[in-house]
């Protein structure tokens, strides 16, 4: 069940739902307790992937998709992003790289990776951040090679809010949606109140 406080989740919810994924949230991981590098006091709180979307007809990477949510409001910067964290700086009130542990810490890119595989029965995934605005190109974050080592070599995707919106929206039919994000994108639409962007990438 999408959570009430991230819009964005739950807008990455009906995107997946429009193109034809099953979709679960908030899956867990750790790293696993008997791993050499596993520190207690700093290992033991829980990470979550924000959204897991399974299609069943799919092959290779696109049948799951493996969604992180950073729905800040001054927009996502990879390049700046990946400076914060190999610079150990401190972004948003903590260390960068906590916010992105699964592409860093081979620790958590294992767990991550396991819980992936335990969710979907697949080892195969496309990685996506998904942002409210990109500042910037998408290449630096989506071409990383650390990244993706720590992905499994599965490929990495950035989707704003723009291009789920364009892919939603002529999608929509009378037919009420199964998602409150979804029921209040069809009343814009009722309304006559355009929900898609004019500049689409």
């Amino acid at each position: 069940m999408a959570t009430k406080e991230d819009i964005l989740e739950q807008l990455v919810e009906e995107y997946l739902l429009h193109d034809g994924y099953f979709v679960r949230h908030n899956v867990k991981f750790l790293p696993r307790r008997d791993h050499p590098d596993f520190v207690t006091n700093q290992d033991s709180n829980h990470s979550d992937i924000d959204v897991i979307g399974y299609h069943p007809t799919r092959v290779g990477a696109e049948r799951v998709k493996v969604v992180s949510c950073k729905s800040w409001q001054g927009g996502f910067d990879a390049s700046s992003e990946i400076r914060n964290i190999e610079q150990k700086k401190v972004a948003r009130g903590r260390e960068a790289w906590k916010s992105f542990r699964e592409l860093v810490v081979p620790k958590w890119s294992e767990a991550f990776l396991a819980a992936v595989q335990s969710a979907t029965g697949q080892q195969e995934f496309t990685y996506i951040t998904a942002v409210t605005k990109l500042v910037g190109s998408k290449s630096p974050w989506e071409t990383n090679p650390a990244f993706i080592q720590s992905l499994g070599g599965n490929p990495i995707r950035i989707l704003d809010l723009r291009e789920m919106l364009n892919s939603i929206s002529p999608s929509l039919s009378t037919t009420l949606a199964g998602t409150e994000v979804g029921r209040m994108l069809q009343l814009f639409k009722a309304a006559g109140i355009s929900i898609e962007s004019k500049n689409a990438l």
